[in-house]
């Protein structure tokens, strides 16, 4: 799969993940599927809710080491920001393509907790910033397997 993004998008990524960092920035992607193109018509930056309950909670639901309340390792998306960005979509007639997040201080490759969280079929925006600099974003989605796979970035 390919997914479309405009150079502003990518632009918007690069300053919401560097006016985070150190912390992890999220958000959530709008837009269409046209055949085997994904194509981004919209960004949404969302506030990063991780929290120790987070952290308790997918403990218990997927094994991981403990992920502390530390926001440069973890993010999370309030229910209420994602339920806005649907009634947006379907409002606009476009849908849900995923979700982005950045990594502070390593490479834009999920992550066992972002295999933990993900759900098949998404794109995944991840987006490498070091030393408060962003400088990489790759694109994944989640296979039935439970596999990342890459996605083209046009």
């Amino acid at each position: 799969m390919v997914i479309q993004i405009k150079s502003e998008q990518f632009q918007s990524l690069f300053r919401h993940a560097e006016k985070t960092y150190p912390e992890e920035c999220c958000g959530i992607i709008l837009g269409e599927i046209e055949g085997d193109r994904k194509v981004i018509l919209d960004l949404i930056p969302t506030r990063n809710t991780w929290n120790e309950e987070d952290s308790k909670y997918l403990q218990e639901i997927v094994n991981l080491a403990d992920r502390s309340g530390e926001k440069a390792r973890n993010f999370s998306i309030a229910p209420e920001d994602l339920l806005k960005a649907q009634k947006e979509a379907r409002d606009r007639h476009i849908i849900v393509l995923g979700f982005y997040h950045s990594h502070p201080d390593t490479a834009a490759i999920p992550s066992e907790f972002d295999r933990a969280i993900a759900w098949s079929d998404y794109s995944y925006l991840i987006i490498a910033v070091n030393q408060g600099k962003a400088n990489d974003v790759q694109s994944w989605t989640l296979d039935r397997q439970q596999q990342f796979q890459s996605e083209i970035i046009q």
